[in-house]
């Protein structure tokens, strides 16, 4: 699986560019939006990668963040919108702005992409509604690794803190802290 590509811009086209990885060029399809925002033939360039394995055809979709991809995978998820349509909704505006839009419930957003009219943009935002919420949920982590992993698994986080004082402090690994602290959440319900 190809997630990132660093190498050398050698062509750009209007859906596509060429990057240059150690003498391999591959062909990465990129947003209007990210084309746009592109350095000069040659400069190196890095980019998260999306592979779409069809029957006859091996596709990269490129995007300059880690949050535009994460979007462009659940758009691809959605039944009836591939990774060309994807990219096309991914590129319309700033991702915070689409976000916005979906979660207002504007199908008005999807009326310059070709072969999707009003049914299917709704049937789109309802699917989209939920997954970006979830999203949004899981990028509140806390970056430390036994906390967020009890919350995971549905602990509240008032609840985890609290645990997470009371083991002892020569504990240090993460595996053996949160079996620990397992131990005391089960104990309270």
């Amino acid at each position: 699986m190809i997630s990132s590509l660093s190498g050398k811009l050698i062509l750009k086209k209007e859906k596509f560019v060429v990057i240059d990885v150690n003498g391999v060029g591959y062909k990465v399809f990129l947003s209007q939006k990210a084309l746009s925002k592109l350095p000069e033939i040659g400069a190196n360039l890095n980019v998260f990668c999306f592979l779409d394995v069809k029957e006859n055809a091996l596709d990269l979709y490129g995007f300059l963040d880690q949050k535009e991809l994460e979007f462009f995978e659940i758009l691809d998820d959605i039944r009836g919108v591939g990774p060309k349509a994807a990219i096309e909704i991914s590129s319309l505006g700033p991702l915070e702005k689409i976000k916005e839009r979906i979660l207002a419930q504007d199908e008005k957003l999807f009326d310059s992409i070709s072969g999707i009219g009003r049914k299917k943009a709704m049937a789109i935002i309802l699917e989209l509604t939920g997954k970006i919420k979830n999203l949004e949920t899981k990028r509140t982590k806390t970056g430390d690794e036994v906390e967020d992993g009890l919350a995971n698994l549905g602990f509240a986080r008032q609840d985890i803190k609290k645990t997470l004082e009371e083991l002892p402090k020569d504990v240090k690994d993460p595996e053996q802290r949160i079996k620990l602290a397992l131990k005391i959440l089960g104990r309270q319900r």
